[in-house]
């Protein structure tokens, strides 16, 4: 094709003749002129970044003839969607920084972080939602910890997990939510979580269970919690060195169609089959499906969409700083990335994928919500493609966990809301205005 719309992948052939006109054997080189135009692939897949004409050349590999084919393309700007986000209601927290968040029905439940005026991270708060206009707290969960970092709520709205940092002993405290606005405690169990839970996911029966440090001690636990009263650890997985110190240990978990998407910071992405079916796996016996380092390592959290083939991972880096990674996973076995995207500044924390209109939330700290259309075939820097629908510091201006200003946490679309938590002030309910 000679006319494109920016961010669209399309495919372009060359065909080597001998000076007879006759078909000739041999490989092609691809380019793109100017190069910062666009990305084009050995395979002569091409992807355009700016609006305008660019020239697509094909010549025989390794020859120096002076021998090419051009064609000019014409990119033309993206016809995504478009538009901003504004605020509906916040709920205030001011006594303690916050963590992770999870939303179900008329309720939420978000967690706290660190120590703030004098205040240690050791609770769960319960929100009534009902009216996004005006969250509610209606009660608060204090258990021994730290860092109450992650919280997670079953599907069927019967039961919950919250992480303990921090603290002795670390694990998690299960919760009846019968009465989901006034959550209660049934048991905290610590058995081989001793250094400390940093996330955790809960499917059906079983709670998995990042484990903080390196080493054997650390990694995955795969946790029965039929009898919520009475846990039992049936799994364990360490997918790193474990003998490596800091850089091989596991940050989070993501549980899906049988699939566990372990982000195991440099050791990188790792899939298990804990019940798929793909490699005969199960909780109690998970199996490793494939596996990926992303460039840049520090791999802090996954989103698996099967409709789309492909995994969105967040590399937590505030040196670089950070990148969000797309790698395509139609084949599990054979992990591959494809595209990135970069804001050139802090770093991005959560994501939350609206997979029915294929657009991807990010949290990113200090520069708020991000709003990323990712539709169609993902390839290239997607940050020069035109994609980005709106990006919202709804809180203004400042620096995460210093109690004024944006420091987005964690995104969840919930009732046609984006509601997030935010390190300095609570939770947010913002409305996605798109077009």
């Amino acid at each position: 094709p000679t006319d494109v719309r920016q961010g669209e992948v399309v495919v372009y052939e060359a065909q080597i003749l001998d000076a007879n006109g006759s078909p000739s054997s041999g490989s092609v080189d691809w380019r793109v002129e100017p190069a910062s135009a666009g990305l084009i692939k050995f395979d002569g897949r091409f992807v355009g970044y700016q609006p305008g004409n660019v020239e697509i050349v094909a010549e025989p590999s390794g020859e120096s003839s002076g021998v090419a084919a051009e064609l000019t393309v014409t990119i033309q700007a993206r016809a995504g969607p478009t538009g901003s986000f504004s605020v509906v209601g916040h709920g205030e927290v001011t006594d303690r920084f916050t963590s992770d968040l999870w939303l179900q029905g008329g309720f939420a439940y978000s967690g706290s972080w660190g120590t703030r005026n004098g205040n240690s991270g050791d609770r769960l708060y319960a929100w009534d939602i009902s009216y996004p206009s005006a969250p509610v707290m209606t009660d608060e969960v204090a258990v021994d910890a730290a860092t109450v970092n992650d919280v997670k709520i079953r599907e069927d709205g019967t039961l919950a997990v919250l992480t303990h940092e921090g603290s002795s002993p670390n694990g998690i405290t299960l919760l009846d939510i019968g009465d989901p606005l006034h959550p209660i405690a049934i048991t905290q169990f610590s058995s081989t979580l001793e250094s400390g839970v940093h996330n955790a996911w809960i499917e059906g029966d079983y709670v998995y269970a990042v484990v903080d440090g390196s080493g054997s001690a650390a990694g995955l636990r795969i946790i029965d919690v039929s009898d919520p009263a009475s846990p039992v650890v049936v799994a364990s997985f360490h997918g790193g060195d474990a003998s490596a110190p800091f850089g091989q240990f596991l940050h989070d978990v993501y549980v899906r169609d049988g699939l566990a998407f372990l982000s195991h910071w440099d050791a990188g992405l790792i899939v298990l089959d804990v019940g798929n079916g793909i490699a005969g796996g199960s909780p109690a016996n998970p199996v490793e499906v494939g596996r990926i380092r992303t460039q840049g390592g520090e791999t802090h959290n996954a989103w698996y969409w099967p409709a789309g083939r492909y995994v969105f991972i967040g590399e937590e880096d505030f040196g670089t700083p950070g990148v969000m990674h797309v790698v395509d996973a139609s084949d599990l076995s054979n992990l591959r990335e494809v595209a990135t995207y970069r804001v050139p500044s802090t770093t991005p924390h959560n994501f939350w994928l609206d997979e029915e209109n294929e657009i991807l939330y990010m949290a990113w700290y200090t520069e708020g919500i991000h709003a990323l259309d990712v539709s169609g075939q993902l390839l290239g820097e997607l940050d020069k493609q035109g994609r980005r629908i709106a990006a919202f510091r709804y809180d203004g201006i400042g620096g995460c966990f210093t109690g004024s200003g944006t420091c987005s946490w964690a995104p969840q679309l919930h009732d046609g809301l984006i509601w997030v938590s935010d390190g300095n002030s609570g939770i947010w309910a913002l409305r996605p205005d798109f077009q």
